[in-house]
């Protein structure tokens, strides 16, 4: 296998997709070079959703499919945005539009009811019908601040506050983030998968 389709349509996912790829020999395609429509995520959790878009990507493309479904749950709106994360604010709303509405939903709430956690749900088919996917999940805790601080990243990585680094995900340098990130861990989850189960080692 030397070729997998990457099912996401998110320019953010994808480039930090190909920087946490780059040193396997494997040649990752995004899902827009063999689809124009995204799938519809019907799914409840971001397992489920990662499943969903995983088998529509391979099905588009007759080639193993790899789908990434993350966002950010804080405990003080219990999990939300969650699923939701990427449209918070409404379809098509921007990474700004999102983060003021997450702002809004958590004023009055002191600092130290703050937390939340990024999560990462990774879904890799080999094709469409595959009844034996690879799944993996991973968490990043941190807190939500009062406002955004930093300029890398994207979606809610300047307000989430990571303690061990004393700064937001947004002000980590991409070597660092690319190591703590909840997209990162998971990666290396579904590393340890791949060897074990495709390659058996």
């Amino acid at each position: 296998m030397d070729k997998i389709v990457l099912a996401s349509g998110n320019a953010g996912k994808l480039k930090e997709f190909s920087q946490l790829f780059s040193g396997w020999q494997i040649a990752v395609y995004p899902q827009s070079d063999f689809i124009d429509q995204e799938a519809e995520e019907t799914g409840l959790s971001f397992i489920e959703n990662a499943l969903i878009k995983a088998r529509h990507a391979s099905r588009a493309s007759n080639l193993p499919a790899l789908a990434d479904d993350s966002g950010l749950a804080v405990d003080a709106l219990g999990g939300a945005p969650g699923i939701y994360s990427a449209r918070y604010a409404g379809t098509g709303a921007s990474d700004e539009d999102n983060n003021r509405k997450l702002l809004a939903a958590l004023e009055g709430v002191e600092e130290k009811d703050r937390t939340a956690s990024f999560h990462c749900a990774l879904a890799f088919v080999r094709s469409a019908d595959d009844p034996t996917p690879l799944v993996c999940t991973a968490a990043w805790r941190g807190r939500i601040l009062l406002h955004p601080e930093g300029s890398h990243g994207f979606g809610y990585d300047p307000l989430f506050f990571v303690e061990s680094e004393n700064m937001t995900s947004a002000q980590l340098e991409r070597e660092v983030k690319n190591r703590l990130s909840h997209r990162a861990r998971a990666v290396e989850k579904f590393e340890q998968l791949w060897r074990e189960q495709m390659l058996g080692a």
